[in-house]
C-alpha cells in the first residue's frame, strides 16, 4: 500500500536543488524522485529509449511515465542515485530538466504524419527547443513559459492553452472563373465548418467561419479550389490550470517559419522585461493590454 508523506525525509533545500535538475519528489515516499528526461519534442531514438529503460531498471522502479510536455519520467529514483542516473543518461546524449521559471520543453503533435497535418511541426518545434529551451533566449523568466505547436486547426494539442501556441494553416484560394455553381457544391459538402456558400451562382468562403484546415482543397471537380496559402497562426496568453485563459491569435497569418521564431523571441524578451515575478504571460498581457503587446510583437516584422 502506498502512503502520502507530508514532508520529504530530506532538507527542503536539497529537494529544491534536485527539482531544478528535473527530479521531482514523489510525495508517496519519503525519499524517492521522478526524473524527467528531455526528449526532442516527444521524439527519441530506439537507442535512447533503450537507455531510458535501462536507467529505470538500474536506478528507478522499472517504470517510465510520459508527461504532458512530452518528456519521459523515470520513476522511483532514490535520492542517492540521482547523479549516477544523470551520468548514465549523459553517456547516451540525454539530460534531465524541464522545471523552473523558464521556457519548458516544447510540445508538438504528429504533424505531417497525421492525415490532417499541414506543417512540419517537428522541424519547427525542435528549432524552438534548440533556441528557446536550450539556447540563451530561454534564460530566466518571471514564471514558466509553455510553447506548443499544432499541425492543424483540430487543435488536438490545445496550442491556444499555452503561453504561446502555433497552429498550421492552409488558406484556400478561389478561382471563380472555374466555378460552375453546382447545385451540390463539393467544396461546401466537404467543409466541416460549413464556411463555403453559394452566392449568385458562385462559391464564396466566409473568412470568419473558415478554420483554414485545407480539407476543401481539390474537392471541386472543376478545379475551382486547388491553390492555397500555407502558414502559421500564433496565439499568445493561453494557460491551463487553476486560472485558465484561452490565448488570442495575433492579427496576421505568418507565411515563414522565421517570422514565427522572431515573434517567439520577441514575446520572451517582452515577458522577461515587462513581466513581474510570479506572473504568467497571460497576466502580463492583461496588464499591458493585448493591442499594446501585439503591436510590439509585430512591429517591423515584414510583409504578411
Amino acid at each position: 500500500m502506498r502512503f502520502e508523506s507530508k514532508t520529504a525525509a530530506l532538507p527542503p533545500e536539497e529537494v529544491k536543488r534536485v527539482k531544478a535538475l528535473g527530479f521531482f519528489w514523489d510525495k508517496n515516499t519519503p525519499d524517492r524522485f521522478n526524473g524527467r528526461v528531455i526528449t526532442r519534442c516527444g521524439k527519441v531514438s530506439a537507442d535512447e529509449l533503450a537507455a531510458i529503460a535501462e536507467a529505470s531498471r538500474r536506478f528507478g522502479s522499472g517504470e517510465v511515465a510520459a508527461t504532458t510536455r512530452l518528456t519521459l519520467e523515470v520513476q522511483g529514483v532514490p535520492f542517492e542515485d540521482i547523479q549516477p542516473m544523470r551520468d548514465f543518461l549523459g553517456k547516451a546524449g540525454l539530460e534531465t530538466g524541464g522545471a523552473g521559471a523558464q521556457v519548458r520543453p516544447i510540445a508538438c503533435c504528429k504533424g505531417t504524419t497525421c492525415q490532417y497535418g499541414l506543417i512540419d511541426v517537428y522541424g519547427l518545434a525542435q528549432e524552438m527547443q534548440r533556441l528557446f529551451f536550450w539556447g540563451e533566449d530561454g534564460a530566466k523568466l518571471p514564471h514558466k513559459f509553455k510553447i506548443a505547436v499544432g499541425g492543424c486547426p483540430n487543435n488536438c494539442l490545445k496550442p491556444d492553452l499555452n503561453d504561446l501556441g502555433v497552429v498550421g494553416q492552409r488558406v484556400p484560394l478561389l478561382d471563380l472563373d472555374k466555378c460552375r455553381g453546382c447545385k451540390v457544391c463539393q467544396v461546401q459538402k466537404n467543409c466541416p465548418m460549413q464556411a463555403p456558400r453559394l452566392e449568385n451562382g458562385k462559391v464564396s468562403i466566409d473568412d470568419g467561419q473558415c478554420s483554414r484546415c485545407g480539407r476543401c482543397l481539390g474537392k471541386c471537380p472543376f478545379h475551382a479550389v486547388e491553390a492555397y496559402t500555407s502558414g502559421y497562426r500564433v496565439y499568445i496568453g493561453g494557460r491551463w490550470g487553476k486560472k485558465a485563459a484561452r490565448g488570442r491569435p495575433l492579427g496576421r497569418l505568418f507565411l515563414q517559419e522565421g517570422q514565427v521564431l522572431e515573434v517567439t523571441r520577441r514575446a520572451l524578451c517582452l515577458f522577461r522585461g515587462q513581466g513581474r515575478p510570479g506572473e504568467r504571460f497571460s497576466d502580463t498581457i492583461a496588464r499591458l493590454g493585448f493591442e499594446e503587446v501585439e503591436g510590439r510583437l509585430l512591429e517591423g516584422l515584414g510583409p504578411a
